[in-house]
């Protein structure tokens, strides 16, 4: 995760823009969504719905670690309030330790007894908002009491499988083999089986995930894409396997970098070809200045800005297709979200604390759906970040812990995992804004106005036996939609539930004051024939469980 510069202009927004809101409250019926259930995309990776945790800020340590002693329900040390919601919401997958963390990160400094590992200067150490905090700050300087055998242990706790993120900018190939070699050697194998063992794991925790280095293109070395290729060669060659099918993702592009997905694919597999990656990692952020007080004027903008996700992976994609036209390579979209500068944190230790809104949930949503109606190109995907940072799921201090909006689009999102996901057609009448072009950066209040627009209502659907899910994004500030969704093809609705998530208007957010501010809500939604209706409330996100006949 590279933000040195917050708030600069990204290289991918050609606009920003400024919306003037529609006063009033208005149901349209003009709304309609095709669900093409002879028309398959792919199956859907569950690791899609995947999630990312870095030594930054609260994330780890009072984010995910408590501490065995803590007086906080914990769980070996882990705080168990995030144990039972990652099992609620069937968490795929897990990445660690970064982030921009991982590269500078030595893993055998968080093994072996907690009270003997060394402390080391953490990465973020020199950030702005770390400097001023105290040198007992975990932020500042790494105390290694959460490494890789917490990580796994919280892995198993919440039933997701370990991604782990390597360093490659300063360790050598050797100290990853040897990473895989503590935690996927037999018990009783090597030395460093033993250690497991007397750390309390004897069976090897089987990782097949495996991430070789982290933006490499930034804080991971700031290497050109054949300087990382070469690097990339080194660390995966003779890996030992352990006899499983270890899928290594590679460091891709920042945004819309299609040079550097070509020029590194080109190293791999045209000169000199290598097997290829089981992935290419992709980080693409929503850089926006206020997390609570923004206006409405930038709420389109802000949902305009996102959607680029579908672009990026697209061109990417053809990029890729270049040199691997048989697509065995996919997509790991590893980093993603809304990233706001600091003023919402809910301690200064958090560095890159973020409030969560409505807003926020809809950006994830509109994010999950691209992904879903991809399914056939991302592989697994891993919002950033889980706890107390970014476009979190949850925010924890001490002993208090909510969930955000975010939480509950992942909880109706789950019904997709391993389901078949299948072509969709949405229409609906689009909203239209004023823009500004971003010479400067973004929100830019001297730059000349032109026109902006963004599509009225978009989602996805996947089907698993009998059961359609079907997940709708409807961003209008002030419109219901009356919408009817229509299958076409083999079956008939049979019943239908449905549930929306929504806020009172576009800031609402929860706290540990009001932690039920915004939640998921089952509303009524009426069946006939091949067809259902349902009203989409304003600024929602909606999904429905469709049983067919």
């Amino acid at each position: 995760m590279q933000r040195r510069e917050f708030l600069k202009a990204s290289a991918l927004t050609g606009a920003t823009f400024v919306f003037s809101q529609r006063p009033g409250f208005a149901a349209t019926s003009d709304a309609h969504v095709e669900i093409l259930l002879d028309e398959p995309v792919a199956t859907v990776a569950p690791a899609i719905f995947g999630h990312f945790i870095e030594h930054l800020g609260g994330v780890i340590y009072d984010g995910v670690w408590v501490g065995e002693k803590s007086k906080i329900a914990n769980t070996g040390g882990i705080r168990t309030q995030l144990i039972e919601r990652l099992k609620a919401i069937q968490a795929p997958v897990i990445r660690w330790p970064g982030g921009c963390f991982a590269d500078s990160y030595d893993w055998r400094d968080g093994i072996g007894p907690r009270d003997k590992r060394p402390k080391r200067t953490d990465f973020w150490a020199d950030e702005p908002h770390a400097e001023k905090l105290s040198n007992n700050s975990p932020v500042k300087f790494e105390p290694n009491q959460f490494g890789t055998d917490e990580f796994a242990r919280l892995c198993k706790l919440s039933g997701a499988e370990p991604y782990i993120a390597a360093n490659l900018r300063s360790l050598p190939a050797y100290a990853f083999d040897q990473w895989v070699e503590y935690c996927n050697s037999p018990a009783g194998s090597t030395a460093y089986a033993d250690i497991r063992a007397q750390g309390g794991t004897r069976d090897p925790y089987n990782v097949q995930y495996w991430g070789i280095g982290n933006e490499s293109w930034g804080c991971g070395g700031n290497f050109t894409p054949e300087q990382y290729a070469s690097e990339y060669r080194r660390f995966q060659a003779w890996v030992p396997h352990y006899g499983l099918d270890l899928k290594f993702v590679a460091s891709g592009p920042n945004q819309d970098d299609v040079a550097w997905t070509s020029k590194f694919f080109e190293s791999t597999l045209h000169d000199r070809p290598i097997p290829p990656p089981w992935a290419l990692s992709l980080h693409y952020y929503t850089d926006l200045p206020e997390a609570l007080k923004f206006e409405v004027a930038d709420v389109y903008p802000s949902y305009a800005k996102a959607n680029r996700m579908e672009r990026i992976i697209l061109d990417h994609w053809s990029a890729m297709g270049v040199y691997d036209p048989e697509h065995r390579v996919k997509l790991v979209v590893d980093e993603y979200g809304p990233w706001y500068r600091m003023g919402t944190e809910l301690d200064p230790s958090h560095i890159f604390g973020e409030q969560i809104t409505m807003r926020d949930a809809i950006m994830t949503a509109l994010t999950l759906d691209i992904f879903l109606r991809n399914a056939d190109k991302v592989g697994m995907a891993a919002c950033a970040q889980l706890i107390n940072c970014i476009n979190s799921l949850f925010l924890a201090h001490e002993d208090h812990f909510v969930n955000t909006p975010n939480y509950y689009v992942f909880h109706m999102y789950a019904a997709h995992q391993g389901g078949q996901a299948v072509r969709t057609e949405f229409s609906a009448p689009g909203v239209t804004f004023a823009a500004q072009a971003d010479v400067h950066g973004p929100w830019d209040e001297n730059a000349a106005e032109k026109a902006g627009s963004l599509w009225g209502l978009n989602g996805s659907a996947s089907v698993k036996g009998k059961i359609v899910t079907v997940t709708i994004t409807n961003p209008h500030l002030t419109d219901a939609r009356d919408t009817e969704i229509f299958l076409r093809g083999q079956g008939s609705v049979g019943s239908v539930e449905a549930a929306v998530l929504a806020g009172d208007e576009i800031h609402a957010h929860n706290t540990f004051e009001q932690p039920d501010a915004v939640t998921a809500k089952t509303v009524q939604a009426t069946a006939s024939g091949k067809s259902v209706k349902v009203t989409l409330p304003p600024s929602s996100v909606t999904k429905l469980t469709v049983a067919l006949s």
